[in-house]
């Protein structure tokens, strides 16, 4: 039985830009229980950028608080339970410009947030042009960039492809104070994506702390933009064991 619903809103203007990176940088931040999932025996980090809208927190809709920009910096892991193979999501840093949003993230999820001024800029591509999605916070004085530019028309992504990999993660995991994983459910259809899509991250000065910080100052090894979706997002649960599980090795498409 599914748990009960804790947030509902839409997802749209997906920017990913995915980097490769050595598993032994990650092993130390991968929640127990959960391992490594890579892609043709490459690991991943993403930095993605999107748009929240019409959100509801429990079924309540907050006033100023339906409609914001996120930007955030993910790795992917894997979890068997049953036979059942969970391919879920682990943040590094998340931004959003609502101090309330990033404080409730951090209490029930015990997410690694923070709240910064931000702004966003989506356009569709046309004939004349081709589409932009551009989102922006601010760090001590100075402005960081996440953006792409996009053409063609949006299809799902193909079987067995990276864009197909990177967009089909449907949990998340944290690690909990006491070393125990906090797991929950992400719902949303498949999405769709651009075919051609050229992104980039500007840094004007130190936001995300070495190795990354240094890993993103290079161009990333492919960039997708993703239409998005409605989606839903289940409260959480201990993954039941009575202690830690063990972190375990690599799981590769």
């Amino acid at each position: 039985m599914k748990s009960r619903q804790f947030l509902t809103c839409q997802w749209r203007d997906l920017v990913m830009l995915n980097y490769p990176v050595e598993p032994v940088l990650l092993r130390s931040l991968v929640p127990a229980g959960t391992r490594l999932d890579l892609f043709q025996g490459v690991c991943y980090v993403s930095l993605v950028g999107f748009h929240y809208q019409q959100t509801r927190l429990m079924g309540m809709a907050i006033p100023f608080h339906r409609n914001f920009p996120e930007v955030n910096l993910r790795f992917y892991v894997v979890r068997e339970d049953a036979g059942e193979i969970r391919r879920g999501v682990v943040f590094i840093k998340e931004v959003v410009p609502l101090p309330a949003v990033a404080a409730v993230a951090r209490w029930f999820f015990h997410e690694k947030f923070t709240s910064r001024p931000m702004k966003h800029e989506v356009r569709l591509p046309s004939a004349e042009q081709p589409g932009l999605a551009k989102y922006q916070w601010k760090h001590k004085g100075n402005w960081f960039q996440v953006q792409a530019e996009f053409e063609g028309e949006s299809a799902l992504a193909k079987a067995g492809s990276l864009e197909e990999f990177i967009t089909e993660h449907y949990w998340g995991y944290t690690s909990r104070p006491d070393g125990s994983t906090l797991e929950y459910r992400v719902e949303h259809p498949s999405w769709q994506v651009w075919p051609k899509a050229e992104g980039s991250f500007t840094s004007a000065g130190e936001f995300y702390p070495d190795p990354w910080g240094e890993i993103l100052q290079s161009p990333p090894a492919s960039c997708l933009v993703a239409a998005g979706s409605e989606i839903t997002v289940y409260r959480g649960g201990r993954i039941k064991n009575r202690l830690p599980l063990p972190r375990l090795e690599p799981i590769s498409h």
